[in-house]
């Protein structure tokens, strides 16, 4: 991760962003230090670093929210249908603030795009917070990257590595919280 924002600069910080917004949990984190220790390095301005994550954000946000505007309206399975009857729940209650308040949250953060499409949150509104609460998280990082500075490249390692698990960790708490919730709902 970290040879591609040094080797492309901003571009490889936005293409690292995009799938991190689409459902696949590339860890912003890591991404983010990196670009701070390339703009500590001067090979990038922080602005452009944050833009540039910020854009790639909104691309994977918009790619899943579309898919999840396309399943809006569609039978679902059960289970399916519970997790959408709950999504509607969530905007209705919290409206466009559960979209910027999701930017800010680790895991959330590349999932929450899905069942606002879903839910049909209008798309202005939608872009909005997910711009705003984007360019937080990736201000926030970039900064963590600058602060680290020469370090980084002693720590990238280790950091990718525990992000990861964490990552798969929560992932599979995930599963495993579906899989014993599918469980319990069956009529015995």
């Amino acid at each position: 991760m970290s040879s591609l924002v040094l080797e492309l600069g901003p571009l490889g910080v936005f293409l690292l962003m995009v799938p991190e917004s689409a459902c696949i949990p590339v860890p912003s984190e890591v991404t983010l230090m990196c670009a701070g220790f390339a703009v500590k390095s001067g090979l990038m301005p922080f602005w452009l670093a944050v833009v540039a994550a910020t854009a790639g954000n909104l691309v994977g946000s918009l790619i899943a929210y579309a898919i999840g505007r396309a399943g809006s309206g569609r039978e679902h399975g059960e289970r399916t249908g519970k997790a959408m009857v709950r999504c509607d729940r969530l905007f209705a209650r919290h409206g466009n603030r559960a979209v910027f308040l999701a930017r800010l949250m680790p895991l959330a953060r590349s999932f929450i795009s899905l069942p606002a499409g879903y839910s049909r949150v209008p798309l202005r509104p939608f872009t909005a917070m997910t711009v705003a609460g984007c360019a937080i998280w990736a201000a926030a990082f970039t900064l963590l990257g600058v602060i680290a500075g020469a370090s980084w490249s002693q720590i990238s390692g280790p950091v990718s590595t525990v992000l990861l698990g964490l990552t798969l960790l929560a992932a599979a708490s995930w599963l495993l919280l579906q899989r014993r919730s599918a469980q319990q709902s069956k009529p015995t």
